[in-house]
């Protein structure tokens, strides 16, 4: 009898990798989903002839505790997935319980009796490649670098596949490929390797929000992962006390994806991040990148699709570092852009090429900064600008010039709401009446996780949590709060994507004088409120209404009233 907690083959690392290839190399998408429709009609027709239970795998929950207690070579043997423990049997789902041998040597090798119920094959066999081929590679590279018991107390392009890391004989190179593998495979936007006094913890970033990757690694294995990184990135490995930044690129997946790293010396030793840009992937998505898709309400997107088509002048947006400006600015340019004008672009760094658009990338240590770069951009004769972010003086100055000469210019500050932008451009001693004269609309924006459309629920509320949410009881009977329980789709988080919530300063002509007048911030804010401006937090609430996202999440992002 097979062990039920022992780590898997190799073998079961090739099964996993042709599982991986099999899925996608169907005919053709049409011909895929006829193929589904027919196994699953066929597991239906099998359930009710013997009379078992027919499972819809489409809103299949793994139970992760359950699921790692069986090797994965023996699931894909058998091809069956525990579905619960039951008490003394265990539910499984099969694509075919009437093979009685095929059961009873199941039963043999995990030491219990199995419930069996029917599920259509090709959904069994998608199951196990989502959820586990990545996981148990990397299960298994970590395995030999978790915490022990007895502590020592020590202080170009490549191809990265699951293939070539269950070869590779190096075991750190093995540990930090399939962890780049994994975090690929998870949506991950950074992976993070934070530095304890007695372990090495790596967490990934995903949705905005980092969970913990696997379990800890020995302190005495850090330096030699980080020294990886550091050969990846071409960085001095001798050089530890301070600061270096470099980048590598991965072909995975037929697919080549740039990596920036970021070493850092902390008190235990060098800590790393590594963020992910996936460009090819991420440019399949901006071919149909439209304000629509960001989830902008609909009065919002109204005003803002006015603005950005004005002839000249300033749109603005702002929010905190990773809150989605430079993807808002993207799609407004897709929206309006068009074979009759020139379009240029500053950024730092340019993360995603647009098609048609010229992008001219920052680079300090040769001198082009954004002020120097925007004046060579005003003699190439734009129509449309966009400045990536206005750091100081100089660059505001010849960007509010720009808008008041004609251009359409898109640009983004750093600030916490619309009102605020106005005193950070008044302490960068811009003319204010020129500012204000240039500026078309402020756009302040922040970014909430979207519940998992998978395995999304209906979700009790408390009186208790509503009001520490600073809303009323009463107003909220009617509203749909739901909540993500956890699948293989989100990676048992409950959450997949993020949505933005904002709000929009229209400059009317009061707005204006006010600003001239340098009223107080709470007076505007009054002001623009009496003209229908909708803010930040009415925005976050409208969505937790519609049952989009959560309460806890609107907390983390927006103040409460």
């Amino acid at each position: 009898m097979s062990d039920p907690v022992s780590t898997p083959t190799d073998h079961a690392l090739d099964v996993a990798a042709a599982t991986m290839d099999e899925i996608p190399g169907l005919a053709s998408h049409a011909a895929e989903l006829e193929g589904l429709a027919a196994a699953e009609d066929a597991a239906k027709e099998l359930a009710s002839t013997y009379g078992f239970d027919y499972v819809d795998l489409d809103s299949f929950r793994i139970d992760n505790d359950l699921f790692h207690q069986f090797p994965y070579d023996l699931m894909v043997r058998f091809g069956f997935l525990p579905q619960e423990q039951l008490p003394g049997r265990l539910a499984v789902v099969m694509s075919d319980p009437s093979d009685v041998n095929k059961v009873d040597a199941l039963e043999l090798q995990i030491g219990q009796p199995v419930e069996p119920r029917v599920g259509a094959a090709p959904m069994i066999a998608e199951v196990l490649q989502k959820s586990e081929s990545a996981q148990r590679v990397l299960d298994e590279a970590t395995e030999d670098f978790r915490l022990q018991l007895v502590q020592e107390d020590d202080d170009g392009d490549e191809v990265l596949s699951i293939d070539r890391i269950s070869s590779d004989q190096s075991p750190i190179i093995k540990l930090v490929d399939s962890t780049i593998f994994n975090a690929i495979q998870r949506r991950t936007s950074d992976i993070h390797i934070e530095t304890r006094e007695s372990e090495v913890v790596i967490k990934y970033r995903i949705d905005g929000v980092l969970y913990q990757a696997m379990e800890p690694i020995d302190k005495r294995h850090h330096q030699t992962i980080i020294s990886r990184i550091k050969v990846m990135a071409e960085l001095d490995i001798a050089e530890k006390r301070i600061p270096q930044d470099g980048r590598f690129k991965l072909r995975v997946a037929g697919r080549t994806i740039d990596f920036r790293v970021s070493i850092m010396p902390s008190v235990h030793g060098e800590d790393a991040v590594i963020r992910i840009l996936d460009k090819e992937s991420m440019n399949e998505e901006f071919k149909n990148l439209r304000l629509d898709i960001l989830g902008f309400d609909d009065q919002t997107m109204g005003k803002l699709r006015k603005f950005i088509r004005e002839p000249y002048g300033m749109v603005l947006v702002t929010g905190p570092t990773g809150s989605g400006k430079t993807t808002t600015l993207y799609a407004a340019l897709s929206e309006i852009q068009s074979p009759e004008d020139k379009i240029v672009t500053i950024e730092d760094p340019v993360e995603y090429q647009l098609k048609g658009i010229t992008q001219i990338p920052v680079n300090e240590r040769k001198g082009l900064t954004f002020a120097r770069g925007l004046r060579s951009i005003l003699r190439h004769d734009p129509d449309k600008i966009m400045i990536g972010e206005i750091r100081d003086e100089e660059t505001a100055q010849i960007a509010i010039q720009s808008a008041l000469t004609g251009h359409l210019v898109f640009t983004t500050v750093h600030a916490n709401n619309v009102i605020d932008v106005l005193g950070r451009f008044l302490n960068m001693n811009v003319d204010l009446y020129n500012f204000v004269s240039a500026l078309n609309c402020i756009l302040a924006q922040r970014l909430v996780r979207k519940i998992c459309q998978h395995c999304r629920r209906s979700a009790e509320v408390t009186d208790r949590q509503i009001l520490a949410s600073g809303l009323d009881p009463a107003t909220t009977r009617d509203w749909s709060f739901t909540e993500g329980t956890g699948c293989i789709e989100c990676n048992g988080t409950g959450f997949f994507g993020r949505l933005a919530v904002s709000e929009i300063l229209d400059l009317s002509d009061n707005i204006r004088e006010m600003i001239l007048d340098k009223r107080p911030a709470s007076e505007i804010k009054r002001a623009a409120g009496a003209e229908g401006m909708s803010f930040l937090r009415n925005s976050a609430v409208a969505k937790v209404a519609e049952g989009v996202t959560t309460l806890h999440e609107i907390n983390k992002v927006t103040f409460v009233d």
